[in-house]
This record gives C-alpha cells, structure tokens and sequence, in this order.
C-alpha cells in the first residue's frame, strides 16, 4: 500500500506527489453512490469556507468529501434554517459558498437560494438527483450559480468550486480566526487524562458550527485512537517531523475522522521513541488552530512543556487528577511550578470523584490543589469499561459523566446552558 511517506525514514515524499492524486483523509467516499470519479488538481490553493446543507446524510457526505479535499473549510447542516427571517444573518458567518440540497422540499429550498442569493456575496449551489429542466430554470432564476446532480461528478463540482473563488471580491479576508488550544495534562498516569479528553472532544464535536481536532501528543504510547476506536494510518509523529512542509492541506491528510465528528491526529500504533522539539509542537499547534475552531491536545502526564506553545497559547488547561494522595501531591507540585500566574486559565478536573468514599478530607484536596477544583467527574466504571470494550464515547450517552463532560465543552466555547427542551432551537447557521 502506498504511503505517506516513503520506507526511507528521512523523506517527506508525499502519496500526493508519487501518483499525481489528491486524497482526502477527513472522509472516505469509495463505496459511496452519491460519489464517481477522483478529485482534479484544479482546485487551486485558497480555501473557500463552505455551508453544506441537506437532510441527507450520505449525500452530504459525498459533496464534503469533495469540497473539503483542497483544505476547504466545509460546515455541514443537516436541516433547513426554520425561517426565512433568519437567512440573512448568513452574512455574520462570511459563507464564500453555499450548496444546498433541493429534494428534501424543493418549493423552500428555492426560496432559500433567492434569499441567500440575494445578498449577493455568496454563491449558492444546488443538487437534485432530478433532472426536470423547468426546475433547472427555476433554481438558475432564484439565484443559484450552479446546478449538480446527484450522484455528484468530483470534477464538475471541483470545477463549480474553482469559478466561486474566481467570484470571490478581491481582498476578501479568508485567514479563519486562531481557534481554541485546550490542553489536557494528567498529574499522573492512570488519572484518566485521554478518556477525558476523548470525551471532551467529541462533545465540542456535536457542534455543526464548530470544527474540532484531537491531537494525541502523549508520545510514544498514547492511545487516544484506541479510546474512539478507530486506526490511524499515520501519527502524530508524521505531522512533526515534517514541519517545513506542514499546513492545513498536509495536516488534513494525516487526520482520521471519529463517527462523531472529531478529526484525530493519533499516536502511533507502534513504539516509535521519538523527542520533538518545541518548534515542530509550536508549528503544529499553529497549523491545527489555523483550520480548527477547538484544538484539543491530550499531552498525558509529560511535564516537559515549559517552553512550548502549551504554556504561552492555550485557552484552557485542564489539569487532570485524582483525590489520592499520589496525584494530589502531583497536582501541588504542577502547579506551584507552572501556574502560579494568571495566564494561561488553569481549571482542574478531578476524575472518578466519590465524595462518599473520599480518603482525603475535601478542605485537604482543596489546600493541596491550592484552589478549588472546577470540574469533579464522577465514578462510574461500568460506564468507563463499556466506552473501553466497545469505543462508544462516552459524551454520547446520556449519564451523570456526560452531562458534566458537555456542561465542560460548553463552559470552553462560550456557550450558555441549554435552555428548557421545549423551546424552539434556532438554526446555528444563521445566527
């Protein structure tokens, strides 16, 4: 099988470069019937940031996969916005394209490409697997720009996709704003760091609007992947020892993509010692955060992160530990090093809480953490020994652990409770 990188450990030669074919490595298409042919070289460099909307899991599917395969940056919605009041605020979000699929209910869906057309700065695609020539000439009168059937051909799409970026208005801003770096550092091994941060990742995941990544940096036996359940081709270690070469487009080829959302960076499946540098952290940090809206890095129970990005950059460090005397003495020692200042926000987490249990009095975790801790995490290994048995994530469920661990995604993105289950929810898209 071809590789990313050749059998000489020191070459960079990419897949790309030997064959002459671009891969997408966020999502696999192949056995897809909404999907033919291989992406063309066409596409250019720019990225376009993209709204996909449609009902339609699948197809949906087969039109990321060719969007996103240049390094766009594709956001995927799978419902209508409820109003046409709403559709103008799409403007907040600076969509370059918007592709929608017009079969679920084509008399609102052209009414959505005449308002969405109407502000006259994005352009809206449509896709049917119909091919009546009346609805044709009713979507080209509504605004849309393009026309694509179902199943998609890659090229005309790539090709459709090439003219919105020759659209674009000169000077148009596309640099994305730096996303959040969350940093998960363990007080010891065994205090559950990579299942909470597993965990956590997934949860930000279930945000349509929000694009996350897991980056595994807890090297040389880090096993995130392991915890989701899925296998990785290529590592953590790949990224670094390419950082001359690394942006979004290469990073994005070494990614694998978690059933929940979550894009993955993974350990190596095999024992590779390895000691990066500060720098190749620091450039993979910047790269991820450039195309990722949460960046979330579990670093294990290493402490050599004084002179990395971790330090200086991260939005959020969770310090995970226990309430045994072992990583409680860890804990006061991290912190007395590393977090006596006010920057960057140090929260702690304490893991498999049981209050009723505790062998430590809580005024004594409270004066060896020298704080109050903000995040306890209740015991519940069955639940944990499930996720481990069947890697079905645990934020995914409805029980006391991910109830907190989503309460912890929102509290990192700025987002407000959720209110009482019987108002109305707004499409995000839009505002």
């Amino acid at each position: 099988m071809d590789s990313l990188f050749s059998n000489n450990p020191g070459s960079t030669e990419t897949k790309e470069e030997r064959t002459g074919v671009r891969s997408d490595r966020v999502v696999s298409t192949d056995s897809s019937p909404y999907f033919s042919s291989q992406y063309p070289e066409s596409i250019g460099a720019t990225a376009l940031l993209v709204a996909l909307i449609g009902p339609d899991e699948d197809r949906r599917a087969a039109a990321r996969a060719i969007a996103g395969a240049a390094g766009n940056d594709v956001r995927e919605f799978p419902n209508y916005p409820p109003s046409l009041d709403d559709v103008p605020k799409v403007l907040n979000q600076d969509y370059d394209v918007v592709i929608l699929d017009l079969d679920a209910d084509p008399e609102y869906a052209l009414e959505l490409v005449e308002s969405i057309s109407g502000t006259g700065a994005t352009t809206v695609m449509v896709y049917s697997d119909k091919t009546d020539p009346d609805l044709l000439l009713r979507c080209m009168r509504a605004g849309a720009r393009e026309f694509l059937t179902v199943p998609f051909d890659s090229n005309k799409l790539a090709e459709a996709l090439v003219r919105a970026a020759a659209r674009r208005p000169v000077g148009k801003q596309t640099k994305r704003a730096t996303g959040r770096l969350l940093t998960f550092i363990g007080a010891k091994g065994g205090s559950g760091t990579t299942t909470v941060a597993c965990n956590f990742a997934v949860a930000l995941a279930q945000d349509p609007n929000q694009k996350t990544l897991l980056i595994d940096l807890d090297l040389p036996l880090g096993d995130a992947a392991l915890n989701l359940g899925i296998s990785a081709e290529y590592s953590t270690i790949n990224a670094l020892q390419s950082t001359s070469r690394l942006d979004a487009s290469f990073l994005s080829q070494l990614l694998v993509r978690h059933s929940s959302g979550v894009s993955v960076l993974a350990a190596p499946g095999k024992f590779i010692p390895y000691e990066a540098s500060d720098e190749a952290i620091d450039r993979l940090f910047a790269v991820a955060r450039q195309d990722f809206d949460n960046v979330v890095v579990d670093w294990g129970s290493r402490v050599d992160f004084s002179g990395t990005a971790v330090l200086k950059e991260s939005t959020t460090i969770y310090l995970v530990t226990q309430a045994g005397i072992p990583e409680l003495r860890n804990s006061n020692r991290l912190i007395q090093q590393f977090f006596q200042g006010a920057s960057p926000r140090l929260e702690i987490v304490i893991n498999r809480y049981e209050p009723r249990s505790l062998g430590v009095a809580e005024e004594h975790i409270t004066k060896a953490l020298t704080r109050p801790a903000q995040w306890k995490i209740p015991n519940d290994y069955p639940s944990v020994r499930k996720m481990q048995i069947n890697a079905t994530p645990l934020a995914l469920a409805d029980t006391p652990i991910a109830r907190l661990i989503k309460q912890m995604a929102r509290a990192a993105t700025g987002q407000a409770e959720p209110q009482t289950a019987n108002k109305k929810k707004g499409f995000s898209l839009f505002g």
